[in-house]
């Protein structure tokens, strides 16, 4: 992780953590940047080098911010739409 650390600091982020893994994907990090463009911007480099296959971003929020936004999804109001018996697949 020596090579992504600089990458990684040069648009303001940091890496937290890094973990070998197999399955889907062979490196998992995590990492901390000061907004969603600097991550976005970290993903379109990489992924533009053509030395990397797939990256996938997952943002992440404390768990005060997600008991936040449940208690504001309540006052939604949302409502799934009615079941049309036309597109009911039998």
């Amino acid at each position: 992780m020596k090579k992504v650390s600089p990458v990684v600091e040069n648009l303001g982020g940091k890496l937290e953590r890094a973990f070998l893994g197999f399955g889907d994907y062979d490196v998992v990090a995590i990492l901390y940047f000061p907004d969603d463009i600097s991550a976005a911007a970290l993903s379109i480099a990489m992924m533009a080098g053509g030395g990397i296959k797939n990256v996938k971003t997952t943002p992440l929020i404390s768990w005060e911010d997600g008991v936040e936004a449940m208690k504001k999804a309540k006052k939604a109001a949302y409502k799934p739409p009615e079941e049309n018996p036309m597109l009911v697949r039998r």
